[in-house]
């Protein structure tokens, strides 16, 4: 029979929606936290790959990309750090994408946000069956 899951140029097909391959997410759970900039660009590079499966991932992230400013020098913090921890819980989280859908059971579900940085918006589709 067909395949009904592959991998291709890292990405996890399963069911014609893809996701983040289970070693991608072992791999950037495992990672330290970074002692300098290159380090916090090096590990927002790996994150920021898989940004549209995480919801909110900019207001996450933005404690990070603070430190790596060419006018700021690299402090790491409590700040840094609960970033740094809560995006990894985010890529075990995950959700899956898959193409747009239509229909009256399809729900579209826009989560807005005002921060510091600007208001941030994105669209979901809920699961069938999912409330």
């Amino acid at each position: 029979g067909s395949a009904q899951e592959i991998q291709f140029w890292g990405i996890k097909w399963q069911d014609g929606r893809h996701q983040i391959p289970t070693d991608v997410i072992n791999k950037i759970t495992a990672m330290s936290p970074p002692t300098n900039k290159k380090e916090t660009q090096a590990f927002l590079g790996v994150v920021g790959f898989w940004r549209m499966h995480i919801p909110n991932y900019c207001l996450i992230v933005s404690p990070l990309y603070h430190v790596t400013w060419k006018k700021n020098d690299f402090k790491w913090g409590p700040e840094q750090q609960e970033a740094f921890e809560q995006i990894k819980r985010e890529i075990v989280h995950a959700v899956a994408l898959g193409p747009v859908r239509t229909g009256p059971d399809v729900k579209n579900v826009l989560y807005t946000a005002a921060g510091e940085n600007g208001p941030t918006w994105s669209l979901w589709q809920k699961a069938p069956g999912e409330t």
